[in-house]
Protein backbone atom coordinates (compact mmCIF):
# COMPACT_ATOMS: atom_id res chain seq x y z
CA UNK A 1 0.00 0.00 0.00
CA UNK A 2 2.84 2.40 0.95
CA UNK A 3 4.84 1.57 -2.21
CA UNK A 4 1.79 2.24 -4.40
CA UNK A 5 1.27 5.62 -2.76
CA UNK A 6 4.93 6.59 -3.20
CA UNK A 7 4.80 5.59 -6.88
CA UNK A 8 1.78 7.86 -7.40
CA UNK A 9 3.59 10.94 -6.05
CA UNK A 10 5.37 11.93 -9.31
CA UNK A 11 2.06 11.79 -11.17
CA UNK A 12 0.43 14.00 -8.53
CA UNK A 13 3.29 16.52 -8.81
CA UNK A 14 3.04 16.52 -12.65
CA UNK A 15 -0.69 17.27 -12.51
CA UNK A 16 -0.15 20.08 -9.94
CA UNK A 17 -2.16 18.27 -7.27
CA UNK A 18 0.68 18.65 -4.75
CA UNK A 19 4.03 20.44 -4.81
CA UNK A 20 7.42 18.74 -5.08
CA UNK A 21 8.23 19.76 -1.51
CA UNK A 22 5.10 18.11 -0.13
CA UNK A 23 5.75 14.99 -2.23
CA UNK A 24 9.28 14.72 -0.78
CA UNK A 25 7.97 15.07 2.78
CA UNK A 26 5.32 12.38 2.18
CA UNK A 27 7.93 10.03 0.72
CA UNK A 28 10.34 10.58 3.62
CA UNK A 29 7.56 10.07 6.16
CA UNK A 30 6.43 6.72 4.74
CA UNK A 31 9.97 5.46 4.18
CA UNK A 32 10.90 6.21 7.81
CA UNK A 33 7.69 4.55 8.97
CA UNK A 34 8.48 1.48 6.90
CA UNK A 35 11.99 1.24 8.38
CA UNK A 36 10.62 1.34 11.93
CA UNK A 37 8.02 -1.31 11.20
CA UNK A 38 9.15 -4.87 12.03
CA UNK A 39 9.48 -7.21 9.09
CA UNK A 40 6.27 -9.23 9.44
CA UNK A 41 7.25 -11.60 6.66
CA UNK A 42 10.53 -12.38 8.44
CA UNK A 43 8.59 -13.06 11.67
CA UNK A 44 6.23 -15.44 9.86
CA UNK A 45 9.09 -17.38 8.25
CA UNK A 46 10.89 -17.42 11.60
CA UNK A 47 7.88 -19.11 13.22
CA UNK A 48 7.57 -21.60 10.33
CA UNK A 49 11.30 -22.30 10.51
CA UNK A 50 11.04 -23.04 14.24
CA UNK A 51 8.18 -25.45 13.57
CA UNK A 52 10.12 -27.30 10.87
CA UNK A 53 13.32 -27.50 12.94
CA UNK A 54 11.38 -28.84 15.92
CA UNK A 55 9.59 -31.45 13.82
CA UNK A 56 12.85 -32.47 12.17
CA UNK A 57 14.58 -33.04 15.52
CA UNK A 58 11.63 -35.10 16.75
CA UNK A 59 11.71 -37.29 13.61
CA UNK A 60 15.46 -37.87 13.86
CA UNK A 61 15.20 -38.86 17.52
CA UNK A 62 12.14 -41.03 16.90
CA UNK A 63 13.96 -43.02 14.19
CA UNK A 64 16.82 -43.98 16.54
CA UNK A 65 14.91 -43.90 19.82
CA UNK A 66 15.00 -47.62 20.64
CA UNK A 67 18.80 -47.72 20.32
CA UNK A 68 19.37 -45.19 23.11
CA UNK A 69 19.87 -45.95 26.81
CA UNK A 70 17.41 -44.49 29.34
CA UNK A 71 19.92 -41.81 30.45
CA UNK A 72 20.55 -40.80 26.84
CA UNK A 73 16.83 -40.68 26.20
CA UNK A 74 16.33 -38.42 29.22
CA UNK A 75 19.07 -36.05 28.01
CA UNK A 76 17.49 -35.89 24.55
CA UNK A 77 14.08 -35.33 26.16
CA UNK A 78 15.28 -32.21 27.97
CA UNK A 79 17.70 -30.98 25.29
CA UNK A 80 15.07 -29.19 23.11
CA UNK A 81 13.67 -27.59 26.26
CA UNK A 82 17.09 -26.26 27.30
CA UNK A 83 17.87 -25.01 23.79
CA UNK A 84 14.47 -23.30 23.59
CA UNK A 85 14.97 -21.61 26.96
CA UNK A 86 18.41 -20.38 25.88
CA UNK A 87 16.97 -18.83 22.73
CA UNK A 88 14.12 -17.21 24.68
CA UNK A 89 16.52 -15.89 27.32
CA UNK A 90 18.81 -14.50 24.60
CA UNK A 91 15.83 -12.81 22.90
CA UNK A 92 14.72 -11.16 26.15
CA UNK A 93 18.14 -10.11 27.53
CA UNK A 94 19.43 -8.79 24.20
CA UNK A 95 16.06 -7.19 23.37
CA UNK A 96 15.98 -8.86 20.00
CA UNK A 97 13.45 -8.17 17.25
CA UNK A 98 9.85 -9.37 17.13
CA UNK A 99 10.84 -12.10 14.66
CA UNK A 100 13.41 -13.48 17.13
CA UNK A 101 10.90 -13.52 19.98
CA UNK A 102 8.14 -15.12 17.90
CA UNK A 103 10.47 -17.82 16.53
CA UNK A 104 12.10 -18.66 19.88
CA UNK A 105 8.71 -18.65 21.65
CA UNK A 106 7.21 -21.03 19.08
CA UNK A 107 10.21 -23.38 19.34
CA UNK A 108 10.03 -23.44 23.14
CA UNK A 109 6.25 -23.99 23.04
CA UNK A 110 6.68 -27.24 21.10
CA UNK A 111 9.80 -28.17 23.08
CA UNK A 112 7.68 -28.12 26.25
CA UNK A 113 5.15 -30.51 24.71
CA UNK A 114 7.79 -32.88 23.36
CA UNK A 115 9.69 -32.97 26.68
CA UNK A 116 6.53 -33.82 28.64
CA UNK A 117 5.64 -36.59 26.19
CA UNK A 118 9.17 -38.07 26.09
CA UNK A 119 9.64 -38.08 29.87
CA UNK A 120 6.23 -39.72 30.32
CA UNK A 121 7.15 -42.39 27.76
CA UNK A 122 10.64 -43.05 29.18
CA UNK A 123 9.47 -43.49 32.79
CA UNK A 124 6.00 -44.90 31.98
CA UNK A 125 4.16 -42.09 33.79
CA UNK A 126 0.40 -42.75 33.53
CA UNK A 127 -2.03 -40.12 32.31
CA UNK A 128 -4.55 -39.26 29.61
CA UNK A 129 -4.45 -36.90 26.64
CA UNK A 130 -6.45 -34.11 28.29
CA UNK A 131 -4.10 -34.01 31.30
CA UNK A 132 -1.08 -33.94 28.99
CA UNK A 133 -2.49 -31.02 26.96
CA UNK A 134 -3.49 -29.16 30.13
CA UNK A 135 0.03 -29.48 31.58
CA UNK A 136 1.48 -28.28 28.27
CA UNK A 137 -0.81 -25.22 28.25
CA UNK A 138 -0.13 -24.25 31.87
CA UNK A 139 3.66 -24.40 31.35
CA UNK A 140 3.57 -22.42 28.07
CA UNK A 141 1.11 -19.66 29.05
CA UNK A 142 3.77 -17.43 30.72
CA UNK A 143 5.62 -17.24 27.37
CA UNK A 144 2.82 -15.06 26.00
CA UNK A 145 3.67 -12.27 28.43
CA UNK A 146 7.42 -12.85 28.71
CA UNK A 147 7.86 -12.47 24.94
CA UNK A 148 4.63 -10.61 24.08
CA UNK A 149 4.33 -13.32 21.45
CA UNK A 150 1.27 -13.43 19.21
CA UNK A 151 2.24 -16.82 17.78
CA UNK A 152 2.40 -18.41 21.24
CA UNK A 153 -0.93 -16.78 22.15
CA UNK A 154 -2.57 -18.22 19.03
CA UNK A 155 -1.12 -21.67 19.73
CA UNK A 156 -2.38 -21.51 23.31
CA UNK A 157 -5.92 -20.59 22.21
CA UNK A 158 -5.91 -23.50 19.75
CA UNK A 159 -4.63 -25.96 22.35
CA UNK A 160 -7.01 -24.65 25.04
CA UNK A 161 -9.87 -25.25 22.62
CA UNK A 162 -8.55 -28.74 21.88
CA UNK A 163 -8.31 -29.46 25.61
CA UNK A 164 -11.97 -28.49 26.08
CA UNK A 165 -13.01 -30.63 23.11
CA UNK A 166 -11.04 -33.60 24.47
CA UNK A 167 -12.68 -33.26 27.89
CA UNK A 168 -16.21 -32.40 26.80
CA UNK A 169 -16.72 -34.41 23.62
CA UNK A 170 -14.53 -37.44 24.30
CA UNK A 171 -16.25 -40.82 24.67
CA UNK A 172 -14.30 -41.53 27.87
CA UNK A 173 -15.19 -38.23 29.57
CA UNK A 174 -18.81 -37.91 28.45
CA UNK A 175 -20.91 -35.40 30.42
CA UNK A 176 -17.77 -33.86 31.94
CA UNK A 177 -17.81 -30.07 31.65
CA UNK A 178 -14.42 -28.40 30.93
CA UNK A 179 -14.78 -25.47 33.36
CA UNK A 180 -11.00 -24.98 33.28
CA UNK A 181 -11.42 -23.79 29.67
CA UNK A 182 -12.92 -20.53 30.94
CA UNK A 183 -10.05 -19.95 33.38
CA UNK A 184 -7.40 -20.69 30.74
CA UNK A 185 -9.04 -18.39 28.18
CA UNK A 186 -9.23 -15.67 30.85
CA UNK A 187 -5.43 -15.87 31.14
CA UNK A 188 -5.09 -15.10 27.40
CA UNK A 189 -7.54 -12.16 27.53
CA UNK A 190 -4.99 -9.57 28.83
CA UNK A 191 -2.81 -10.17 25.76
CA UNK A 192 -5.85 -9.77 23.49
CA UNK A 193 -6.86 -6.60 25.33
CA UNK A 194 -3.37 -5.19 24.76
CA UNK A 195 -3.69 -5.88 21.03
CA UNK A 196 -7.08 -4.16 20.93
CA UNK A 197 -5.71 -1.15 22.79
CA UNK A 198 -2.46 -0.59 20.90
CA UNK A 199 -2.90 -2.46 17.60
CA UNK A 200 -6.58 -2.04 16.80
CA UNK A 201 -6.34 -2.44 13.01
CA UNK A 202 -3.37 -4.83 12.86
CA UNK A 203 -3.83 -8.10 10.99
CA UNK A 204 -2.89 -10.13 14.07
CA UNK A 205 -5.71 -8.46 16.03
CA UNK A 206 -8.14 -9.37 13.25
CA UNK A 207 -7.02 -13.01 13.58
CA UNK A 208 -7.90 -12.94 17.28
CA UNK A 209 -11.23 -11.25 16.43
CA UNK A 210 -12.06 -14.42 14.49
CA UNK A 211 -10.24 -17.02 16.58
CA UNK A 212 -11.91 -16.22 19.91
CA UNK A 213 -15.55 -16.49 18.73
CA UNK A 214 -14.70 -19.67 16.79
CA UNK A 215 -13.17 -21.17 19.94
CA UNK A 216 -16.20 -20.37 22.12
CA UNK A 217 -18.56 -21.69 19.44
CA UNK A 218 -16.74 -25.02 19.27
CA UNK A 219 -16.55 -25.40 23.05
CA UNK A 220 -20.06 -24.27 24.07
CA UNK A 221 -21.48 -27.67 23.14
CA UNK A 222 -19.35 -29.27 25.87
CA UNK A 223 -21.40 -27.34 28.45
CA UNK A 224 -24.59 -29.11 27.31
CA UNK A 225 -25.06 -32.29 29.32
CA UNK A 226 -28.64 -33.49 29.84
CA UNK A 227 -30.92 -30.82 28.34
CA UNK A 228 -29.96 -30.79 24.68
CA UNK A 229 -33.10 -28.81 23.83
CA UNK A 230 -31.62 -25.88 25.74
CA UNK A 231 -28.39 -26.15 23.74
CA UNK A 232 -30.05 -24.40 20.80
CA UNK A 233 -31.03 -21.46 22.99
CA UNK A 234 -27.51 -21.34 24.47
CA UNK A 235 -25.98 -21.10 21.00
CA UNK A 236 -28.47 -18.44 19.91
CA UNK A 237 -27.64 -16.38 23.00
CA UNK A 238 -23.90 -16.84 22.34
CA UNK A 239 -24.20 -15.70 18.72
CA UNK A 240 -26.33 -12.75 19.86
CA UNK A 241 -23.57 -11.85 22.32
CA UNK A 242 -21.00 -11.95 19.50
CA UNK A 243 -23.24 -9.75 17.35
CA UNK A 244 -23.80 -7.18 20.11
CA UNK A 245 -20.06 -7.06 20.81
CA UNK A 246 -19.44 -6.58 17.09
CA UNK A 247 -21.87 -3.64 17.00
CA UNK A 248 -19.89 -1.73 19.63
CA UNK A 249 -18.36 1.23 17.70
CA UNK A 250 -14.82 0.06 18.54
CA UNK A 251 -15.41 -3.00 16.31
CA UNK A 252 -18.21 -1.69 14.09
CA UNK A 253 -16.12 1.22 12.77
CA UNK A 254 -13.52 -1.18 11.39
CA UNK A 255 -13.66 -2.91 8.02
CA UNK A 256 -16.21 -5.71 8.00
CA UNK A 257 -13.63 -8.44 7.35
CA UNK A 258 -11.84 -7.47 10.59
CA UNK A 259 -15.01 -7.74 12.66
CA UNK A 260 -15.18 -11.49 13.27
CA UNK A 261 -17.59 -11.03 16.16
CA UNK A 262 -20.20 -9.33 13.94
CA UNK A 263 -19.88 -11.70 10.97
CA UNK A 264 -19.73 -14.87 13.08
CA UNK A 265 -22.59 -13.67 15.28
CA UNK A 266 -24.79 -12.77 12.33
CA UNK A 267 -24.17 -16.04 10.47
CA UNK A 268 -24.70 -18.04 13.67
CA UNK A 269 -28.01 -16.31 14.42
CA UNK A 270 -29.30 -16.92 10.91
CA UNK A 271 -28.30 -20.61 10.97
CA UNK A 272 -29.91 -21.12 14.38
CA UNK A 273 -33.22 -19.43 13.50
CA UNK A 274 -33.40 -21.31 10.20
CA UNK A 275 -32.93 -24.56 12.16
CA UNK A 276 -35.69 -23.52 14.56
CA UNK A 277 -38.03 -22.62 11.70
CA UNK A 278 -38.83 -26.27 10.95
CA UNK A 279 -42.11 -27.61 12.31
CA UNK A 280 -40.67 -30.62 14.14
CA UNK A 281 -38.18 -28.54 16.12
CA UNK A 282 -40.72 -27.29 18.66
CA UNK A 283 -42.04 -30.77 19.56
CA UNK A 284 -39.77 -31.04 22.60
CA UNK A 285 -40.16 -31.74 26.26
CA UNK A 286 -40.15 -28.99 28.88
CA UNK A 287 -36.75 -28.22 30.35
CA UNK A 288 -35.99 -27.95 34.05
CA UNK A 289 -35.09 -24.69 35.79
CA UNK A 290 -32.53 -26.28 38.12
CA UNK A 291 -29.97 -27.34 35.50
CA UNK A 292 -26.51 -26.36 34.29
CA UNK A 293 -27.84 -25.39 30.87
CA UNK A 294 -30.39 -23.04 32.45
CA UNK A 295 -27.71 -21.25 34.46
CA UNK A 296 -25.47 -20.81 31.41
CA UNK A 297 -28.41 -19.55 29.32
CA UNK A 298 -29.27 -17.08 32.07
CA UNK A 299 -25.67 -15.84 32.22
CA UNK A 300 -25.55 -15.36 28.43
CA UNK A 301 -28.91 -13.56 28.50
CA UNK A 302 -27.70 -11.17 31.24
CA UNK A 303 -24.43 -10.56 29.32
CA UNK A 304 -26.42 -9.64 26.19
CA UNK A 305 -28.71 -7.40 28.21
CA UNK A 306 -25.72 -5.73 29.88
CA UNK A 307 -24.05 -4.88 26.55
CA UNK A 308 -27.35 -3.64 25.14
CA UNK A 309 -27.99 -1.44 28.20
CA UNK A 310 -24.45 -0.06 28.05
CA UNK A 311 -24.81 0.68 24.33
CA UNK A 312 -28.09 2.47 25.06
CA UNK A 313 -26.49 4.57 27.81
CA UNK A 314 -23.71 5.57 25.38
CA UNK A 315 -26.33 6.39 22.70
CA UNK A 316 -24.85 3.89 20.26
CA UNK A 317 -28.26 2.43 19.41
CA UNK A 318 -29.34 5.06 16.90
CA UNK A 319 -31.36 2.77 14.61
CA UNK A 320 -33.44 -0.29 15.42
CA UNK A 321 -31.64 -3.52 14.49
CA UNK A 322 -33.62 -6.72 15.02
CA UNK A 323 -30.43 -8.78 15.33
CA UNK A 324 -29.50 -6.95 18.54
CA UNK A 325 -32.84 -7.58 20.28
CA UNK A 326 -33.48 -11.08 18.98
CA UNK A 327 -32.18 -12.80 22.14
CA UNK A 328 -35.00 -11.25 24.21
CA UNK A 329 -37.68 -12.39 21.79
CA UNK A 330 -36.30 -15.91 21.48
CA UNK A 331 -35.82 -16.38 25.21
CA UNK A 332 -39.52 -15.64 25.72
CA UNK A 333 -40.54 -17.64 22.65
CA UNK A 334 -38.50 -20.64 23.72
CA UNK A 335 -40.57 -21.07 26.88
CA UNK A 336 -43.91 -20.46 25.14
CA UNK A 337 -43.04 -22.35 21.95
CA UNK A 338 -42.29 -25.56 23.80
CA UNK A 339 -45.90 -25.59 25.01
CA UNK A 340 -47.51 -24.47 21.73
CA UNK A 341 -45.37 -25.74 18.79
CA UNK A 342 -47.51 -23.99 16.14
CA UNK A 343 -46.84 -20.59 17.72
CA UNK A 344 -43.09 -21.26 17.78
CA UNK A 345 -42.92 -22.39 14.15
CA UNK A 346 -44.98 -19.51 12.70
CA UNK A 347 -43.24 -16.86 14.79
CA UNK A 348 -39.74 -18.05 13.88
CA UNK A 349 -40.54 -18.03 10.15
CA UNK A 350 -41.77 -14.46 10.44
CA UNK A 351 -38.63 -13.54 12.39
CA UNK A 352 -36.36 -15.00 9.68
CA UNK A 353 -38.23 -12.97 7.06
CA UNK A 354 -37.88 -9.84 9.21
CA UNK A 355 -34.15 -10.50 9.63
CA UNK A 356 -33.75 -10.72 5.86
CA UNK A 357 -35.62 -7.43 5.33
CA UNK A 358 -33.63 -5.76 8.13
CA UNK A 359 -30.32 -6.86 6.56
CA UNK A 360 -31.43 -5.60 3.14
CA UNK A 361 -32.28 -2.22 4.67
CA UNK A 362 -28.90 -2.01 6.43
CA UNK A 363 -27.14 -2.82 3.15
CA UNK A 364 -29.19 -0.22 1.28
CA UNK A 365 -28.55 2.48 3.89
CA UNK A 366 -24.79 1.83 3.84
CA UNK A 367 -24.65 1.27 0.05
CA UNK A 368 -22.98 -2.08 0.80
CA UNK A 369 -23.73 -4.70 -1.89
CA UNK A 370 -22.37 -7.54 0.26
CA UNK A 371 -24.74 -6.83 3.17
CA UNK A 372 -27.63 -6.26 0.75
CA UNK A 373 -27.16 -9.62 -0.96
CA UNK A 374 -26.66 -11.30 2.41
CA UNK A 375 -30.19 -10.16 3.34
CA UNK A 376 -31.52 -11.57 0.07
CA UNK A 377 -29.71 -14.85 0.77
CA UNK A 378 -31.46 -15.10 4.16
CA UNK A 379 -34.85 -14.86 2.44
CA UNK A 380 -33.71 -17.35 -0.21
CA UNK A 381 -32.63 -19.78 2.52
CA UNK A 382 -36.04 -19.43 4.19
CA UNK A 383 -37.83 -20.16 0.92
CA UNK A 384 -35.55 -23.16 0.33
CA UNK A 385 -36.29 -24.55 3.80
CA UNK A 386 -40.03 -24.24 3.24
CA UNK A 387 -39.55 -25.98 -0.12
CA UNK A 388 -38.74 -29.22 1.73
CA UNK A 389 -41.20 -29.22 4.62
CA UNK A 390 -44.44 -27.86 3.13
CA UNK A 391 -47.10 -29.34 0.84
CA UNK A 392 -47.22 -26.45 -1.61
CA UNK A 393 -47.51 -27.31 -5.29
CA UNK A 394 -44.41 -27.17 -7.45
CA UNK A 395 -45.90 -24.25 -9.39
CA UNK A 396 -46.12 -22.11 -6.25
CA UNK A 397 -42.65 -23.19 -5.18
CA UNK A 398 -41.29 -22.33 -8.60
CA UNK A 399 -42.98 -18.91 -8.51
CA UNK A 400 -41.44 -18.21 -5.10
CA UNK A 401 -37.95 -18.86 -6.47
CA UNK A 402 -38.71 -16.69 -9.52
CA UNK A 403 -39.82 -13.81 -7.28
CA UNK A 404 -36.73 -14.16 -5.10
CA UNK A 405 -34.49 -14.20 -8.18
CA UNK A 406 -36.19 -11.08 -9.52
CA UNK A 407 -35.73 -9.51 -6.10
CA UNK A 408 -31.98 -10.15 -6.34
CA UNK A 409 -31.78 -8.53 -9.76
CA UNK A 410 -34.04 -5.53 -9.08
CA UNK A 411 -32.61 -4.71 -5.67
CA UNK A 412 -29.03 -4.77 -6.94
CA UNK A 413 -29.99 -2.77 -10.03
CA UNK A 414 -31.75 -0.06 -7.99
CA UNK A 415 -28.82 0.04 -5.58
CA UNK A 416 -26.36 0.37 -8.46
CA UNK A 417 -28.34 3.24 -10.00
CA UNK A 418 -28.51 5.08 -6.66
CA UNK A 419 -24.77 4.66 -6.18
CA UNK A 420 -24.08 6.10 -9.64
CA UNK A 421 -26.32 9.09 -8.92
CA UNK A 422 -24.56 9.64 -5.60
CA UNK A 423 -21.11 9.58 -7.22
CA UNK A 424 -22.34 11.91 -9.96
CA UNK A 425 -23.75 14.41 -7.43
CA UNK A 426 -20.46 14.36 -5.48
CA UNK A 427 -18.52 15.18 -8.64
CA UNK A 428 -20.82 18.11 -9.41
Amino acid sequence: MISKLVKELPDLVTNDVISQEIASKIEQYYLSKQENTPNRLFAVFGVLGSLLVGLGIILILAHNWDNFARTTKTIFAFLPLVIGQCFVGFSILKKKSVAWKEASGTFLFFAIGSSIALVSQIYNIPGNLSTYVLTWIVLSLPLIYLLKSNAVAILNVIFITYYAVEVGYSYYTINETPWLYLALMALVVPHYYRLLKYHKVANITSIFNWLIPISFTIVLGTFVNDLSELGFLMYLLLFSLFYNIGKIPFFDDQKLRRNGFLIFGSLGIVIMVLTMSFDGFWDMERFFLNAQETYISTFLFIANLGILAYSYSKKWLKLFNLFQYLFILFSALYILGLNIPVVGTITVNLIVLALGITTIKIGADKFHFGVLNYGLLIITALVTCRFFDTNMSFVIRGLLFVFVGLGFFLTNYIMFKKQKLKVKSLKN
